[in-house]
């Protein structure tokens, strides 16, 4: 069986970059390695590019592609953030909360993520919550969702 090193070497070349990255954020939350070895290493092109965005902080997969696939805007992006006691999976703009939920995100956990929902809903902010089949398999509609909140102006702060 092949090290972390070489298997993470290997997926920077055999996928997509939304893939690899995933793959690289998961082996980096798990503490299979550390970005601080990682940034010694003498890797290609592609890999020193994973170095470069990765980050021990995204939960799954699924975070890493919304990451990945809103990069492009021009709003402030932040991920694994705190709202009113809880974590949000992303907060774009000021009031935008973008939440991601796994195949298996029901029962207790679904309750407590519903309240936490209310109360930010009740102080303001938008909440858009995206299941993995919408993520994996209808990205362009889950886009188009986020980008009308924002062309709606729901990622600002209101004026007084």
């Amino acid at each position: 069986m092949d090290g972390i090193i070489n298997v993470l070497d290997c997926v920077a070349y055999c996928q997509p970059h939304d893939a690899a990255l995933a793959i690289w954020d998961s082996a980096l939350q798990q503490g299979l390695t550390d970005l601080q070895s990682l940034g010694t290493l003498q890797f290609g092109p592609r890999a020193r590019a994973l170095v470069a965005e990765a980050t021990p902080f995204a939960d799954s997969g699924l975070e890493t592609f919304l990451r990945t696939r809103l990069s492009w805007l021009r709003i402030p992006l932040r991920f694994q953030t705190w709202l009113h006691g809880h974590r949000v999976d992303f907060l774009i703009g000021d009031r935008l909360v973008v939440q991601v939920d796994g195949r298996d995100h029901v029962g207790a956990q679904r309750e407590k993520d519903n309240r936490h929902d209310a109360v930010l809903r009740s102080r303001g902010y938008t909440v858009l919550r995206f299941t993995y089949a919408e993520i994996v398999h209808s990205w362009p509609e889950v886009q188009d969702a986020i980008l009308d909140a924002i062309a709606h102006g729901l990622h600002l702060e209101p004026t007084r």
